[in-house]
């Protein structure tokens, strides 16, 4: 069966237009996926994948491009370290409140992951109840500290954007490719960015999480995913083999079998 087709708008949050596609499955369905995209990524870029797992999971999916991505505002401002806890923090929270969803199952990939992760527990660590209630936590190849190999890659990758045409394949999802790659790639880079971290989140999670990890990510290690088991109070770890930074992507089917059986433990039908 083909996966559903979405249907994409523009919302007004964080004081930015974003751009949102909505793959609505009807009545029928569970609580609703958030897809929160890594960090050169946006609507476009998750191609099929998010129809594919809604139609998989029975469950509504929601999918948007941050600001400065895709086809939502163009950034103004450059990243600050800080650019992930906002993201979890402020503008999420509105997004969420504006399309009248309390209790997301978050879906994210690589910085998408850590925004999932620190929203996740931001209710009881920042002890502020505006915050979602979020039912699950699905997180991609995450990123809870920085590792010298995440910093080596990045490295490569502004290489790549200066050498070949990677500029000219990122402006097929993005509207403003210059911005959105500095804005990622100057701050993985910033000498601050190293004491990046965001573990002190973790334990507050209240909802079970499932951390998918490539044994061949280049962007992190496995060191990632064994803190969230050792500090998430209801954690699983999927590690898979022959996988890189993109397991939706390199390990479509194995993904989205996992999240539904994921799911399927976790989340009653209404």
């Amino acid at each position: 069966m083909a996966a559903p087709a979405g249907i994409v708008s523009f919302v007004e949050a964080g004081g930015h237009r974003l751009e949102v596609e909505r793959i609505d499955l009807g009545a029928a369905s569970r609580a609703s996926l958030v897809l929160l995209h890594e960090g050169l990524g946006s609507v476009a870029m998750w191609r099929d994948f998010p129809g594919k797992l809604a139609h998989a999971t029975g469950c509504s999916a929601i999918v948007y491009s941050r600001y400065g991505y895709g086809r939502s505002d163009p950034i103004t401002q450059p990243h600050t370290v800080r650019y992930m806890h906002d993201e979890a923090l402020i503008v999420l929270p509105e997004l969420l409140q504006r399309l009248d969803i309390d209790d997301p199952i978050l879906v994210g990939h690589s910085d998408g992951a850590s925004i999932a992760l620190i929203h996740a527990g931001a209710r009881l660590h920042e002890g502020d109840p505006r915050h979602a209630r979020v039912r699950a936590v699905v997180a991609m190849a995450p990123h809870v500290m920085v590792e010298d190999i995440s910093v080596r890659s990045i490295e490569k990758a502004r290489h790549a954007f200066l050498t070949t045409d990677l500029p000219q394949r990122l402006a097929r999802y993005h509207v403003n490719v210059e911005s959105v790659f500095r804005g990622w790639n100057d701050i993985w880079l910033h000498a601050d960015f190293r004491a990046w971290n965001i573990e002190e989140y973790l334990p507050t999670i209240a909802c079970p999480v499932l951390a998918i990890q490539g044994e061949d990510d280049e962007y992190g290690t496995m060191e990632q995913v064994r803190r969230i088991a050792q500090k998430v109070p209801d954690a699983e770890i999927l590690a898979l083999e022959d996988c890189r930074h993109s397991p939706h992507r390199d390990q479509t089917q194995a993904v989205i079998e996992a999240i539904t059986r994921f799911i399927d433990r976790v989340v009653a039908f209404r």
